[in-house]
This record gives structure tokens, sequence and C-alpha cells, in this order.
């Protein structure tokens, strides 16, 4: 008998990303769309007798979901993921070591006060990322109703070290690592700076399957905004890339690093772009030892979605008479119509699937009469369409750029900044995103230059505004930079006169604007210090650090990292907690948390492999690590 035929022998888990829980939940018609695609996902786990799911971060749409949002989701995993199917899946790392962040460090179902059928594992993402006090993240309360194996989560971002999950399953041993969502800019910095190491068992390295689960940007947006593939390390087999919502859902190989790549994308539709506009999957991967097969299984309960493009210059228009715009209209209804029946055969007959279609028609026109109201438009095809009210985005094709005055408003820079349709219609993800806004802006106008406020500053202040409901974000940055600027003047002893102040404050920006990279750490340690608005001495203290080499910090603190510890995989208990031979029992484990029996020393147990875009890259002992 083929043991890759046994299925003792052999991983099977489901692969998804960016669910977006509460997307849109207060909309009467898209505000069941994302429970229902993960009520989906979760049944197709069980229908196919997974042993794990894996996710990829994203799971809810806002950090701080509502309380129905976190009750709707605490009642399908309790529903789906509970139950007397025993898990077959041997745990072998130090689980205190893994979910050290975690109220209860086990994993779920080794704990003996659960009954759980289907784990699930899960990193954190852009979305729903720790923030306020205490830095809890929503899958922290997940993870303390036992319901999620919440890992990858970073307490010290000076330096990144990765312990890796590893499990066993017959003759197939399963390496997982979660690199949970960090700013690209700063995780850039940590890779540039040799700061993000990979630990790797010592013991039967190769025999290993390698999974890395992450959650940053794919698609290069700016130098530094973008976690480039040959950046990770060559021993990887398999990397789950979250964060990106177009589904590319079959394996693509690396062919410098040697890895495949999988992009599951979202399984709703959070932007109305072409990314979004392709059919959704879900991946089954089974696993033996060094060999993967995947099987996608498209989800049928997603909401159908058309997009298409017209520009008016090739349409035959009447432009000597009459209202040009009413004419436009016209075709424009036309091709309408035309895309709701091509969402039509989209139409599964699932029955939870919605059948009022998402459309998005890009609309360029070059004339003022050509110009309609695409919100009174889209009221024409109330209850044809879920969204008619954003149905049709009109897009000006300039032929030539207009000339400014001074002071006045860069209408041109800024509607290049919001009008790209490669960026601004890629939703919060990214060109739209405020604090880029901010940035592009001040670089695509001409005239209007911050002079005491840094753009990186301002930029990275507006984020935290938005995103984390820092309300004195803006303020507290305004205060430091002018401090800084007036510290600066002070130290030049120059003449007490306009003249020379404005000079000097000149030559400050311009300084500044050659230290980007310097703007943008200095920002992130003063919006980070917790106690930062309590007097002004604390944004002082923060800065006095601010030219470290390490430049990093959390709360306006460095810490040291923690070093994890992994057992050795070739003494560990086999234990199996419920389904093991016992309900909820724990085997030969111990006690809860706690390392494997029989363990060794850290020294003998581990390597580090280090991350670097190397093409050739050094294996030490992590004795030697530092």
């Amino acid at each position: 008998m083929d043991p890759r035929s046994n299925p003792e022998n052999v991983f099977n888990i489901l692969i998804a990303s960016d669910v977006h829980l509460g997307y849109g939940e207060k909309d009467p018609l898209r505000g069941d769309d994302s429970f229902n695609t993960f009520e989906e996902i979760l049944q197709i786990a069980d229908q196919k007798k997974v042993d794990l799911i894996l996710l990829g971060g994203d799971l809810f749409h806002d950090n701080k979901p509502s309380p129905k949002c976190v009750h709707r989701c605490l009642a399908l995993l309790r529903r789906y993921c509970m139950g007397d199917r025993p898990v077959t899946v041997e745990f072998l790392s130090d689980q205190a070591e893994n979910f050290q962040h975690c109220v209860n460090p086990v994993v779920n179902y080794e704990d003996p006060n659960l009954n759980i059928s289907i784990p699930v594992f899960s990193i954190h993402g852009n979305h729903d990322d720790p923030s306020g006090y205490g830095q809890v993240a929503t899958l922290d309360l997940l993870s303390a109703s036992g319901l999620i194996n919440y890992f990858g989560k970073w307490t010290d971002l000076t330096q990144i070290q990765i312990s890796p999950l590893l499990m066993q399953k017959g003759e197939s041993k399963l390496a997982m690592y979660g690199l949970s969502y960090i700013k690209d800019e700063r995780l850039s910095r940590l890779f540039k700076n040799r700061k993000v190491t990979m630990l790797r068992p010592k013991e039967f390295g190769d025999e290993w399957f390698n999974i890395l689960v992450l959650h940053q940007n794919r698609v290069m947006r700016g130098p530094n905004n973008y976690l480039p593939e040959h950046a990770l390390d060559e021993f990887l087999d398999l990397v789950i890339w979250g964060h990106e919502h177009e589904c590319r859902i079959e394996p693509e190989k690396n062919a410098k690093q040697g890895f495949f790549v999988i992009q599951p994308g979202s399984p709703v539709a959070t932007s109305l772009c072409e990314g979004e506009a392709v059919e959704k999957f879900v991946s089954v991967i089974t696993i033996y030892k060094k060999e993967f097969k995947t099987e996608k299984v498209k989800l049928k309960t997603v909401r159908p979605f058309v997009m298409d493009s017209m520009s008016l210059s090739n349409c035959t228009l009447n432009r000597a008479g009459g209202v040009l715009n009413e004419e436009v209209q016209q075709y424009v209804t036309g091709r309408v119509e035309e895309l709701i029946k091509r969402a039509e055969r989209l139409i599964t007959g699932h029955r939870k699937q919605p059948t009022l279609p998402l459309i998005r028609l890009r609309v360029e026109y070059s004339e003022e009469m050509e110009y309609f109201n695409p919100i009174r438009f889209g009221q024409l095809f109330t209850g044809q369409v879920a969204n008619p009210t954003d149905m049709i985005l009109l897009k000006r094709v300039r032929k030539e750029r207009t000339v400014k005055t001074e002071g006045d408003f860069d209408k041109d820079a800024m509607e290049n900044v919001l009008g790209n349709e490669e960026d601004g219609e890629m939703g919060d993800e990214w060109g739209n995103r405020a604090e880029n806004v901010v940035e592009r802006y001040f670089t695509e106008t001409d005239t209007k230059q911050l002079r005491v406020l840094s753009v990186q500053g301002l930029a990275e202040a507006v984020k935290r505004f938005i995103d984390k409901g820092d309300t004195d974000a803006i303020t507290d940055i305004t205060k430091h930079q002018m401090q800084r600027t007036v510290k600066y003047i002070v130290d030049k002893k120059v003449v007490a006169n306009e003249d020379t102040v404005l000079e000097e404050i000149e030559n400050f920006r311009l300084e500044r604007m050659q230290a980007a990279e310097q703007e943008i750490r200095e920002a992130e340690m003063v919006l980070d210090n917790r106690n930062r608005s309590v007097t002004n001495g604390n944004t002082q203290n923060v800065l006095a650090n601010s030219d470290s080499d390490d430049g990093e910090a959390v709360n306006g603190s460095v810490r040291a990292p923690i070093r994890p510890a992994i057992a050795s995989p070739s003494t560990s208990g086999r234990g199996r907690g419920r389904g093991r031979g016992s309900r909820g029992g724990r085997g030969s484990r111990g006690a809860r948390g706690a390392a494997a029996a029989g363990s060794k020393n850290i020294k003998e147990a581990l390597s580090v492999q280090r991350s670097t875009p190397r093409t050739k890259k050094t294996v030490v002992y992590l004795s030697d690590s530092d």
C-alpha cells in the first residue's frame, strides 16, 4: 500500500485569507455577505474533513469590530469547529513559546476543557491588528475563548525571530511559520538591517515541510512598501500570501528561491476593482513528507461582480446639437444592462448566494458636456444592482495640464492622486488610503509645500487618526515638529529677523526631505509613546532615542527580544489530547503549556536561518546569532 494514500500520513489543510467579517454590515443588502461566505468556508472544511484551517489575516474588517460581528463569528466557529471528530495531528513544539502572547498558551485541541474537531490557526492582518490600551486584537478574544489558535503576534519590533509551530501526522512533519502584519516600511528596514530570522529544527531538517503564512504587500507600491519574494528564505516549501485580494489560488513557483506561493485572495469584494472581479476559491492542500497537492474549491455564496470599461471617444455621439449628456446616458444604460445579464451567469444556485450583483462600469470622457451625475443615474437601477450609488466611475481624460497661479489649490495634483485608476480603485488597501493621498499630493503639487511639518510625519499621524481612532495624533505630531523646528533655529543661533528665520526653516525642511526614512521612524516613536500627551517632556524623552541604531520601539521603549525555544521533535512526547486516545486528554505532554517532554536545550534543538534578500544564506547556531 502506498503510504501517500494512507490518510494517517497525510496533512489536509484548508487555506483561506482576508475574510473581512463585518464589511458593510450596516448595508441592508450586503451586510451578510462576509458571514455567508465564511460559513461556506467552514462547511467546506467540515465536508473535506481537514485536519486544520489556516487563515492568512484580516479575519475581521475592523480592528474594533462591532459586538454583533464578533458574536456572529463566535457562533459560526462554535457550530463548525467544535465536535467529537478526533484531531490526529500531534503538536511537537513548545506551546508556551508559540502562544506566549495568549492568556491560555496551549493549542486549543489539546485543552482538556474544550472539544475541538477542526483547529483554526490564524495570524492577524492590517485590518484586525492589535490596537488600543494593552494592544489587544480581536483574535486575542477568540484565542481566549479557545476557538482560534492565534500565532505570529509580535510584541517586540526591534527584531523578529519567527519560531515555527511543529506538527506531525504519521510519516509527515510540518513546520508552520507565521508573520503577522507589520507596516511594510518597518519590515523593509528590519530585512535590510538583517533583523529578521527564522528558527529551524536542527534534527531531521530536510524532512520538514515548511509553510510560511504572511500578510504584506506582494505587489511593489514603492521601494519600501512591499515584501519582495526574494527576501524570503530558500528553505521554505510553500508561502501562503495574505493581504492581496486578487484570488491566485494555483501555486506559483518562484524560480529563484524554489518555493511555491499561493495567494487565496479575499472571498468578499471590499473594493470595486479588477482584482476583486475574478472567481473566488479556497484551497485544500494535502501534504505528504516534502510533497504537496492542491484542490481548489469554488465558493458558491459570493455575490456576483462584473466590471467593464468604456470610452466615450469611441462612441458615435451627436455633438452638434441637443443635450449631449442625455445621449451619453443612453449609451451607458445599454452597457449596464449588458453587465447585469453577464452577472446572471454567475448565479450558482446556492441558497445563501445573493442575486443582486455588484456592477462597476468605468466611463472615460473628455468634454464637460459629456458629464452626468453618476449617483442620480445609478438610482435608475435600484433593485437591479447592489451598489447603485457607486456603480458608475467617471474619469476625465485630460488633454493637457491647466496652468495654476501661485497660492491656488493644486486641483490637478489632487485629481492625479485620487483619479489614478490603478491605485484609486483598489480601495483602502493602497492608493486612496489617506496617508498615501497626503504624501502623493505634496509630491505632485508644485506650489504648495509643507514648511514646518514633514510630509512623512503628517501622513503617519493621519493614518493613526483614521485607522486607530487616535484623535490626538495630528495635534501631537504638529506640536512635536514645531518644537523640533524651534530647537533647530535656536541651536543655529541665527539673527532674530524674519528673513533669516524663514531661511533656516527652509534649510531644515530640505534636511528632513533627505532623511525621509528617519522622519517616518521618529513619527512612529512619538506616536507609539503611551504617555506622549501627559507632558511635553515625554515627547522629548522619546526624541532622545530617535537617533539610535535600532530606531524601533513599542510604546516608546525598546525591549530586548524574547528568544524562542522549540522542543526537539525527535524526543517530544506524543500525547494527542482529545482524539488521541481520550477526550480532552493530553497524553504524555504533562502540564498545560509546558515544553514537550524530553525537549533538549534550545542551543541543541534549533539552528537559525537569517532572512535577508541574499542569494546565498548562512546557517548559524542560535548561540551564535547575537
